[in-house]
């Protein structure tokens, strides 16, 4: 006799449910994950596609629907309340934290030298394109994906019509990188590809859709056309005898054709390539999979500046497309786990104690009565309010109480959801179900937090590189672009900077930052950025130095006799070089500079000796 299949791998936290992993095959029920086992899905994406169904059939309150597949119409009678949402929104929105800034390397220094103003420039017209692409809301999509199912992807593309780069999130669903041995999390070829529903009205066939960016050598030009069809295709510019080369391309004698970047130092020989096509499902044979699908029966879609999307050359050496996992993938891996991977047995637990519970309430709040000796003998009957029960002698009338059995299972319900929020590490503080009142002290309130600080840190560790390369990708779309702004610039170190996701002190923090600073400890950019960070309203530190350089007259005067330059001072107070025709006010150092005293008057002294005399 064999033994079950014992089937490790990152979705193995869902190996316990029935639907996910038939106990006799160890695979997804075909009939509960029918988009997962489509002909054109490779066989190692279904496992993950089942998955994320999952998830979100959790996130929707929708898992009895799922489970009804295989035990049947009573799985639908389950309860389910909202907890996983709860859970999946309040860890994203720790994880974003109250505010998101961009920071870009260099822009806080107080040196007028062309790099820091050119980094300020660039940091500027980062928040610019951050505002116009709504950002903030595209995070919140995002990250939403990232901790309900594991994973989300960001897509980069350059729009003409626009003039900036636009940035889309793609439900992971969507996602499918050709991951070779020694790709990594940087794969070469990406694919996007989803199926697109029949259209009777339209005269629509199923059709599937695939978005594919590769990196490969780079080519001759190539122009839009049409084929005899009229259907939209790319066809190579100059003769086959002499090709065009790109503007700004060289080959070398051996035909290989360089370019250079200007963002990288040495010439390169890649781009990347954006093909859109459409396929009718019919046309798909059995063996074709997502990225070997016959292209000869492809049609293209057309760019809103005309160009056809076959092979499009788009003048970039990288893949803009972000993969972000929710945590810090396992070596050799390269997908993230959802936050609520390793609950889902505590919640389908939940799950059937509240459905016990609304079971109960039923009967508590209209009970079972048991009357005995009716003088009209009946068997059954029906209890309204009002109703008047006439006994014979000896008859009886018994109520069942099952009120102990409802708040037993209440009390059930609230031991697995603390149970559930403990696994997942997060505090009763920051779940909103605990009075910080109640708290003897704010360190103790810390001391609660710290589950969750650790969380937070692991998963921000997991993000900080990806939205590093999301932000490095964007200026170099915009140079790419030929953005008339960005033009000779350089790509600069940015980051993206989360906002505080507790309540703090900010009277605490002030107090330390005020000491720190007064001993010298720390600059005064860092006094700045650790008052943001604890709370405290600044938007831009820069012009928040400014500000308050412009009325340290003290700091000023200090600066005046360490140094004696009348232009440092005023550069200092961010005042205009003085008027040369103007003579400049002296200024007074040294320790023996003191304003003389006014001189007295002749007839005061005059007075004050007579007033001698006269006394």
């Amino acid at each position: 006799m064999g033994l079950r299949q014992f089937l490790i791998d990152t979705w193995g936290w869902l190996n316990f449910k029935p639907v996910f992993a038939d106990p006799s095959t160890s695979n997804p029920n075909r009939r509960a994950f029918p988009s997962a086992y489509a002909t054109w899905v490779p066989d190692d994406d279904v496992r993950r596609l089942a998955a994320y169904t999952t998830l979100a059939a959790y996130d929707g309150n929708q898992a009895g629907e799922l489970a009804e597949v295989r035990d049947g119409p009573e799985a639908r009678e389950r309860r389910e309340y909202g907890d996983p949402a709860s859970f999946i929104e309040a860890i994203t929105s720790d994880v974003l934290g109250d505010e998101q800034r961009i920071v870009v390397a260099g822009a806080e220094d107080e040196d007028d030298s062309p790099d820091a103003e050119e980094a300020r420039a660039v940091q500027d017209d980062l928040l610019t394109w951050a505002e116009d692409e709504q950002l903030p809301m595209r995070l919140l999509q995002a990250e939403r994906k990232a901790v309900g199912l594991g994973d989300a992807v960001y897509r980069l593309s350059w729009e003409p019509d626009k003039r900036r780069p636009v940035v889309r999130v793609m439900d992971p669903g969507f996602y499918f990188p050709v991951l070779g041995d020694d790709d990594g999390e940087f794969p070469v070829r990406v694919h996007f590809a989803w199926e697109l529903p029949a259209d009777p009205r339209r005269g629509l066939k199923d059709r599937l859709r695939r978005i594919t960016y590769e990196l490969g050598p780079i080519r001759p030009a190539t122009t839009s056309s049409a084929d005899r069809y009229g259907r939209p295709q790319r066809t190579w510019a100059g003769s086959e005898d002499e090709p065009q080369l790109v503007q700004g391309d060289a080959a070398d004698e051996a035909g290989t054709i360089w370019r250079q970047y200007a963002w990288n130092d040495e010439p390169s020989s890649v781009t990347c390539y954006l093909t859109d096509a459409t396929w009718l499902l019919e046309d798909l044979e059995r063996t074709s999979d997502v990225d070997n699908l016959p292209m000869d029966k492809a049609t293209y879609a057309q760019r809103s500046d005309g160009e056809v999307l076959n092979g499009l050359d788009l003048v970039i050496d990288f893949v803009p497309v972000i993969h972000l996992p929710n945590t810090v993938p396992a070596a050799g891996e390269h997908w993230g786990t959802a936050s609520l991977a390793k609950v889902l047995q505590i919640l389908d637990e939940l799950a059937a104690s509240d459905t016990d519970a609304a079971r109960a309430s039923a009967t508590t709040g209209i009970p079972i009565l048991s009357v005995s000796g009716l003088q009209d003998g009946r068997a059954s009957l029906q209890v309204e309010p009002g109703t008047v029960f006439k006994l014979a002698d000896g008859g009886r009338m018994d109520v069942v109480n099952t009120a102990p059995q409802l708040a037993q299972l209440l009390a059930t319900v609230d031991t697995l959801r603390d149970r559930a929020a403990v696994n997942l590490r997060l505090p009763a503080v920051a779940l909103g179900t605990h009075d910080p009142a109640q708290m003897p002290s704010g360190y103790a309130l810390k001391i609660s937090l710290g589950p969750l600080d650790k969380l937070v840190a692991a998963m921000r560790l997991a993000r900080r590189h990806k939205y590093q390369l999301l932000l490095r990708f964007v200026q170099r779309l915009f140079i790419a672009g030929q953005h008339p702004d960005w033009v000779g610039r350089a790509v600069h170190p940015a980051s993206l900077v989360f906002g505080a996701y507790t309540p703090t002190d900010r009277m605490g923090v002030l107090e330390e930052v005020d000491t720190a600073f007064a001993a010298r400890l720390i600059s005064l950019e860092t006094a700045l950025r650790m008052l943001a960070e604890g709370g405290w309203p600044i938007e831009d530190i820069p012009a928040e130095i400014e500000r308050i350089q412009a009325r340290a007259f003290d700091q000023a005067a200090a600066l005046a006799d360490a140094t004696g330059d009348a232009d440092a001072v005023r550069e200092y107070l961010g005042l205009e070089p003085a008027d040369p025709d103007n003579p400049p006010v002296p200024i007074l150092t040294g320790p023996s500079a003191q304003r003389p005293e006014p001189p007295v008057p002749p007839a005061a002294e005059t007075g004050a000796n007579d007033a001698g005399q006269q006394q």
